[in-house]
């Protein structure tokens, strides 16, 4: 550690998953995406939020930061800024947003603390720097990084391009704190509709994209493709093949030529042209983890390393990186929880810390609870909504986990809210729906009346550590829920509430050292149910990000078929009166959503990052 303590923050901006993490002597205290707080999806634009909530956690003004660490992958964010200040028609600034920037201190700065590094650079960094290895190799895949004339790091000659390519992908190896670049795959300038238009770009994330656009109607959907995928047939010609080391995209062709163009979940439920998108979903996976495979292999032979860390959207395909684990010559795989964009901000803080302030690794990623713990209080204050008294009974005891295990073990639905939330897109104990995991009938019910959303969609077992080998084939431990393996076939059916269509499941190995609360949670339903497991999912309604406050996890308990919500030790069951006010709940929801929304960001505006403050 530091003599002098370093406060260091780092940001992913402008992106689709803007975020910031604050590192205070070595170790990431606090991490936050900012749709958990506006509770748009996705949310991109300025960065005033996410910010705010990390210093305020901390207790410290932007005045006490040491240095400043951005990224974005569309344009270094001076660029970019520069084009904000005269354009006020893109989609990345609300008017809210841009009056945000314009009276903030970081927009278009030239303070010495704020430094801007590239994306696959970040990337790279919150791959292997918060790892548990002292060395190794580093494989970053997404669906488009930094042009080349804004790459940061040093490029070997035998891989550099043109000015205006994109990272796709990109190879390192790593000893102590030094990273080093191996290689990288670049996407070419391409002609399309718009020049953001990435899909069209010839690399495997960008290809993995398109397919989400054309199955789902949104590139970002790309994790139901791969939910879809064990439902199609391999029919189709691969989309995706290597040519030594170069990737081979085959034309998009006449076979592919029935995008979803429905506007419900009946659409696309019932089209006659379901089979072809299943087919299409396993296409495109089955060439993702064939490609990846061989650059695993391929990354091993060149370096000899024994470990391997990943990064990049491509990272959150946790059936493809079970295979890279279960079939690649790496001895050990680490791949931190917020492994798509939102984690570019860890990466920037890690950078901060070694290269800018020149320390030496501190800090491993263990657990991804670096959400702000919620005071008594606010849970109090939550549930003392008029709302919640009429339609909901509440309890109080010291600890409540031997009533929650009762209700699960009685095919109860259960909201879970305790201590920091999750950074990452996984839900991991903390910001958790759980329910009893031994029923595909229970599968049902939560997709259809809990979560809204398509019954393919499969949910992740949570495990307990200690006994993962006995449920699971190969299981290797996998605390944020990245990793898929197989289901021993005698267990499959006393857990069917968990186990995919094609016997896998995307499990959460559960540790008493890090989540003590849930690990005795699933430890009573075990001493209830004989099964050390529960069934997980992300407390959040369809299309909403997960919740981050007791006021968004009340809101939700009370527009959905949940049956109870856990707040810490305070206990919420429905009343018959909550059936009757429903629909009106699901109103009064979205308008306290845009109430809460506006009130935040005036308070964020108020906080920090003011010209005049």
């Amino acid at each position: 550690m530091s003599a002098t303590p370093l406060d260091i923050l780092g940001i992913n901006a402008y992106d689709h998953d803007v975020s910031a993490a604050l590192l205070c002597d070595g170790e990431i205290v606090c991490a936050i995406n900012k749709e958990r707080l506006t509770r748009v999806k996705h949310d991109t634009g300025f960065y005033t939020d996410p910010v705010a909530y990390c210093l305020l956690a901390a207790g410290i003004t932007l005045d006490d930061v040491t240095w400043i660490v951005r990224n974005s992958y569309l344009l270094n964010v001076r660029d970019l800024e520069e084009l904000f200040l005269s354009y006020a028609g893109s989609q990345l600034m609300t008017p809210l947003d841009r009056e945000q920037a314009m009276r903030s201190v970081l927009f278009r700065t030239d303070d010495p603390r704020v430094v801007d590094i590239s994306h696959h650079l970040a990337h790279g960094y919150s791959a292997f720097a918060c790892s548990p290895y002292d060395e190794g190799a580093v494989m970053v895949v997404d669906g488009v990084g930094s042009h080349r004339e804004d790459v940061t790091e040093p490029i070997p000659d035998h891989c550099d391009t043109v000015p205006y390519a994109r990272e796709s992908e990109s190879y390192y190896t790593f000893q102590g704190k030094s990273l080093e670049t191996v290689r990288k795959a670049w996407l070419a300038p391409t002609k399309s509709l718009v020049n953001d238009d990435f899909f069209m770009m010839g690399g495997l994330g960008a290809l993995y994209s398109r397919v989400s656009s054309y199955i789902f109607g949104h590139w970002n959907r790309c994790g139901e493709v791969m939910g879809l995928a064990p439902f199609g047939r391999l029919t189709m010609e691969p989309l995706a093949t290597l040519e030594g080391d170069d990737l081979r995209l085959r034309a998009w062709g006449d076979d592919l030529d029935r995008p979803y163009e429905g506007v419900s979940d009946g659409d696309w439920q019932h089209s006659p042209d379901r089979p072809h998108w299943e087919d299409l979903a396993r296409r495109v996976q089955e060439d993702t983890e064939q490609v990846l495979l061989a650059r695993a292999r391929r990354l091993h032979d060149a370096t000899g390393a024994t470990s391997l860390t990943i990064a990049g959207g491509v990272a959150l395909n946790c059936v493809a990186n079970g295979k890279i684990v279960e079939q690649t010559p790496f001895e050990r795989v680490y791949i931190q929880p917020a492994a798509g964009d939102d984690g570019i901000a860890i990466g920037c803080a890690l950078y901060g810390w070694l290269e800018l302030a020149g320390r030496e690794r501190a800090w491993t990623m263990r657990h991804p609870y670096l959400g702000i713990t919620y005071p008594q209080e606010r849970i109090d204050a939550a549930t003392d909504r008029a709302a919640v008294k009429l339609t909901a009974h509440r309890r109080q005891s010291q600890d409540v986990t031997p009533q929650v295990a009762d209700l699960l073990a009685a095919g109860k639905v259960i909201g879970w809210f305790q201590g920091g939330s999750e950074f990452g897109p996984r839900a991991l104990g903390n910001r958790s729906i759980l329910a009893d995991p031994r029923t595909a009938a229970m599968r049902d019910h939560v997709n259809a009346k809990v979560k809204h959303r398509q019954g393919f969609r499969p949910f992740a077992p949570a495990v307990l550590a200690e006994h993962v080998h006995e449920w699971f084939v190969g299981a290797h431990d996998s605390p944020f829920m990245l990793l898929a393996t197989d289901v021993r076939p005698e267990k499959r059916a006393a857990i069917a509430g968990v186990t995919h269509v094609d016997g896998t499941a995307r499990v959460q190995t559960v540790h008493k050292e890090t989540n003590p609360r849930f690990h005795a949670l699933i430890t009573a339903f075990a001493e209830r149910t004989g099964v050390p497991i529960l069934m997980n999912t992300s407390f959040n309604d369809r299309g909403e990000p997960v919740v981050e406050t007791p006021g968004n996890a009340i809101d939700t308990f009370l527009a959905t078929d949940l049956d109870a919500l856990c707040l810490h030790d305070v206990l919420l069951e429905k009343r018959a009166m909550h059936r009757t006010l429903r629909p009106f709940l699901r109103r009064l929801k979205g308008v306290r959503q845009g109430m809460s929304r506006n009130a935040l960001r005036q308070a964020a505006a108020r906080a920090v990052l003011r010209h005049d403050a």
